[in-house]
């Protein structure tokens, strides 16, 4: 562990750092299983196809890599979608093509994101994650957010810990979220946006500790903005270590632990 001097500020990760992911991440769950996912999502919306979908879901892999094309094409390195602009996207397509009868679009396609996203992605909180979001607090310390994310991403805090992400301590200015800016992680944009916000606090990025589960999305950028870095190793699912990957050598964490409540220890030396 590196000597860590005083921390100002502390910012998370979401998916396989403060959530437990079915598939470490957002979006980026097994195959298998996709079609009846997608199927029994668009039922819950009360989409009803003109015969079995086959190949709904690759359609749906093709419409992120469109958009993906779109904005390297305009210059973003890591783009992000806005995953509802791909579903609606993909029931123009299954419309077109005569698979789904929905004439119209009188429906809702943020709940029909949510239904996919619920039936391929299981979250819970991980183990600690509400104390030890409680005791940074308690220790006067603000909380803040980088994370590679949906929309729905935010509402995954009161349906699982039973309170908003400001009941949990979380400053509204010091949440970045991809969906928002089109921009994903490992690139610097989210975190380049975190240290302005920061510097309006009067907090510099060498007081600031971020904690991710991935060394190439999450310790390398936070590392390169000057941040201090915990690598989360508590969830053998999510963990990221990246072994063999070039884009990670000679990128090491400052600490690295395998429960959230050794963070706390930080604030108590």
């Amino acid at each position: 562990m590196t000597d860590i001097g005083p921390i100002r500020a502390v910012l998370f990760d979401v998916y396989g750092t403060l959530i437990i992911s079915g598939s470490g991440d957002v979006g980026t769950a097994a195959e298998q299983g996709k079609e009846e996912a997608l199927t029994g999502a668009l039922a819950a919306c009360e989409l009803a196809p003109t015969a079995p979908i086959d190949g709904g879901y690759q359609r749906v892999i093709e419409v992120i890599g469109e958009h993906h094309s779109r904005a390297k094409a305009s210059g973003v390195e890591y783009p992000e979608v806005d995953i509802v602009s791909v579903w609606n996207d993909v029931v123009d397509h299954l419309i077109s093509s005569g698979e789904l009868n929905a004439p119209t679009h009188d429906f809702d396609l943020c709940q029909l994101a949510v239904e996919f996203e619920v039936r391929t992605n299981p979250v819970w909180p991980m183990p600690g994650m509400v104390e030890c979001l409680q005791a940074i607090r308690a220790a006067g310390c603000p909380l803040g957010i980088v994370s590679n994310a949906q929309f729905f991403t935010l509402e995954i805090f009161p349906a699982v810990a039973k309170q908003d992400l400001a009941g949990l301590g979380f400053a509204n200015d010091l949440q970045f979220y991809s969906y928002r800016y089109g921009q994903a992680k490992p690139g610097r944009f989210l975190y380049a946006e975190a240290v302005k916000a920061l510097s309006r606090r009067g907090i510099q990025p060498d007081e600031v500790l971020y904690v991710g589960n991935d060394l190439l999305n999450d310790i390398r950028p936070a590392r390169e903005l000057g941040f201090n870095a915990a690598l989360f190793a508590g969830d053998a699912r999510s963990l990221r270590r990246r072994e063999g990957d070039p884009r990670v050598e000679g990128i090491a964490p400052d600490l690295v632990v395998t429960d959230l409540m050794q963070i706390v220890d930080l604030f108590n030396r």
